[in-house]
């Protein structure tokens, strides 16, 4: 399972680094909010990034917990994220509604909902080990998807 994990960390860690790139090339045309929003999105994306690379190198429950945490995280973000590459991809001067994006952001900083679904999941594990292995690699495939949709966009 540890295998798995580390394949789909390099595969994301690929779907991210072609992303940057994408956007690095237009970034000059970004106003100084778009700048500020960019700047935050890649750094959730770092977070899913060494999440997803920790899953890897981690063994058992933990692993599996943090595959599907990074998952979490990077769902939560990824409406804002696909308005925006949207946005960026057709070099428009609109403005971004920043209070509404920092607020979808906030979303990914509530812990509790993470807290209650990793209590659960432990007490899954215990009773289906084969369970939260299949959810963890399906939650790992998922970020890879989203990772590849969010490049395509550009």
């Amino acid at each position: 399972m540890q295998q798995t994990y580390q394949r789909l960390a390099e595969k994301i860690e690929k779907q991210i680094d072609l992303l940057e790139e994408k956007v690095a090339g237009v970034h000059e045309t970004f106003t100084n909010e778009s700048r500020t929003f960019w700047e935050t999105l890649q750094a959730r994306f770092e977070t899913v990034q060494s999440r997803v690379k920790a899953s890897g190198e981690e063994a058992g429950l933990k692993s599996h917990l943090g595959m599907m945490e990074a998952r979490d995280l990077l769902e939560n973000v990824r409406e804002s994220a696909e308005g925006f590459l949207y946005t960026v991809s057709k070099n428009r001067a609109r403005e971004i509604d920043i209070a509404e994006l920092k607020a979808h952001l906030a979303k990914m900083d509530a812990q509790t909902k993470w807290e209650e679904t990793q209590k659960e999941l432990t007490a899954l594990y215990g009773k289906s080990k084969s369970e939260v292995e299949k959810a963890a690699k399906k939650a790992g495939e998922e970020i890879n998807d989203i990772m590849v949709k969010l490049s395509q966009v550009l």
